[in-house]
């Protein structure tokens, strides 16, 4: 029997014009027993080596190990098997994560990141670059008898390291925010859902719009935006 598996190899997360990282091949697929390799490049990141993390279609990512090329071995997350996964370099920003014994549990997609210091972030290979608000739900009738209502945000092109927030007439909005992870759905794209809890009062006064922003790195982003007799997206 076959196991896919998805390495993201294409589709970047980018916080510069100069910082990149890919992957490398996009798709394996492998028979029960196999050994398999997939390969990321740092970009011109030297100075912080590879973490590498794992996406099981319907769950959420897990760290499985995390190596510079100065480290004798990995440092794996917790409870991931040393036998399972093991991760070499072949320069200061190229790592290789090895599979063995491929079964069917290893099925998933899988990404590295790494620190670019130059720019203070976190770069992470991602499988959907351009990111989308698909629905923001205003409040059922029935939630208008209740002192507070949800606006409900639905993406279904997140990334895996997408965050959600919501603002008020263009003001970051903290409290009252419930957010999902990102979950790799069956056709290997990333799902998010996050709600807002306001009092009922500002949602009936027709006076204030809500915007559920999806973001993903510093520079890629989706916006929509709702109100009473309001629905754009941006």
């Amino acid at each position: 029997m076959l196991w896919s598996l998805c390495t993201l190899g294409c589709a970047l997360t980018c916080v510069s014009a100069v910082t990149r990282l890919t992957q490398e091949p996009p798709d394996v697929t492998v028979k029960r027993g196999q050994r398999v390799s997939m390969d990321c490049n740092l970009g011109h990141v030297e100075d912080y080596g590879a973490r590498w993390y794992k996406q099981a279609p319907g769950g959420v990512p897990q760290f499985l190990l995390k190596f510079h090329h100065t480290d004798s071995s990995p440092i794996y997350g917790s409870g991931v098997s040393s036998s399972k996964f093991t991760c070499t370099h072949q320069s200061k920003k190229d790592y290789r994560l090895t599979i063995n014994n491929v079964d069917q549990g290893d099925t998933g997609v899988y990404y590295c990141n790494t620190f670019d210091k130059s720019v203070s972030e976190w770069l992470l290979t991602s499988s959907s670059p351009a990111l989308s608000v698909s629905v923001l739900f205003p409040p059922s009738p029935a939630q208008l008898q209740s002192p507070t209502v949800s606006l409900l945000c639905v993406s279904s092109q997140a990334g895996p390291s997408a965050q959600v927030s919501w603002l008020a007439d263009g003001s970051p909005v903290s409290s009252g925010v419930r957010s999902s992870a990102a979950v790799l759905g069956p056709e290997r794209t990333f799902h998010m859902s996050s709600t807002l809890s306001i009092p009922t009062c500002h949602w009936s006064s027709g006076q204030r719009r809500y915007t559920c922003r999806v973001s993903q790195g510093s520079h890629s982003q989706a916006n929509r935006t709702i109100g009473t007799g309001v629905n754009e997206q941006v």
